[in-house]
């Protein structure tokens, strides 16, 4: 990867400690040292508008799936888990004006990250801020926006994303590190992916990859 040069998004969306776990930082802040020693150069930037990005995939998904499921959410709602339910009725409430700005918003969005991309080979991030929640915990229910954080703006601007894993927490979960290329670099993305886990695996024991050091 000699000559690559790779951003690492650092502005407070991606490193807000109140929301980004001190563990998934720190595995990405290790990951971004494995590509240095493929050769790349990391530099840590600000990535503009993620926000503005998952906000408006917040707003067309959910509209777009009460749309796909309108009949059943009319004939049968009981149907549909709590969380799901609501979260189809948010979308169901959404006005036609502000789908038609998402979408405008979408355009405007994709055009930009694209840009910026221009001047750099990858973009890593972590995938999520936080470690999975347990399954039938109340936190599954109240924190599914954490877990969508990351991936939702790229998720709206259709970049080739790839999730690899880069390391647990101390109670053994996995971390993921995301690398986002821009339109039609998918085999760059897939690349930098199996280079960075050779790599990884050449610097860690078997017993250290299992603990995610």
């Amino acid at each position: 990867m000699r000559g690559w040069r790779i951003a690492l998004a650092n502005n407070d969306y991606f490193t807000d400690v109140e929301i980004v776990e001190n563990e998934v930082q720190q595995a990405v802040s290790q990951a971004a040292l494995v590509f240095e020693n493929l050769g790349a150069r990391v530099e840590q930037v600000a990535f503009p508008n993620a926000r503005e990005a998952a906000m408006a995939n917040g707003l067309m998904t959910p509209s777009d799936a009460a749309a796909f499921h309108h009949q059943r959410l009319a004939e049968n709602p009981a149907g549909f888990g709590q969380d799901v339910l609501k979260r189809l009725q948010n979308g169901a409430a959404c006005t036609s004006t502000e789908y038609s700005l998402a979408r405008r918003e979408q355009t405007i969005l994709r055009c930009q990250f694209n840009e910026f991309l221009s001047d750099y080979d990858l973009l890593i991030t972590p995938t999520t801020p936080i470690t999975a929640p347990l399954r039938n915990a109340a936190e599954a229910f109240e924190r599914p926006r954490l877990l969508t954080r990351f991936t939702a703006p790229f998720n709206l601007t259709g970049l080739p994303a790839l999730s690899v894993p880069c390391g647990r927490s101390s109670e053994n979960l996995p971390i993921g590190l995301q690398l986002v290329g821009k339109a039609w670099s998918e085999p760059k993305v897939l690349l930098a992916g199996r280079l960075y886990e050779n790599e990884r695996g050449q610097l860690s024991t078997p017993s250290d990859l299992d603990m995610g050091s």
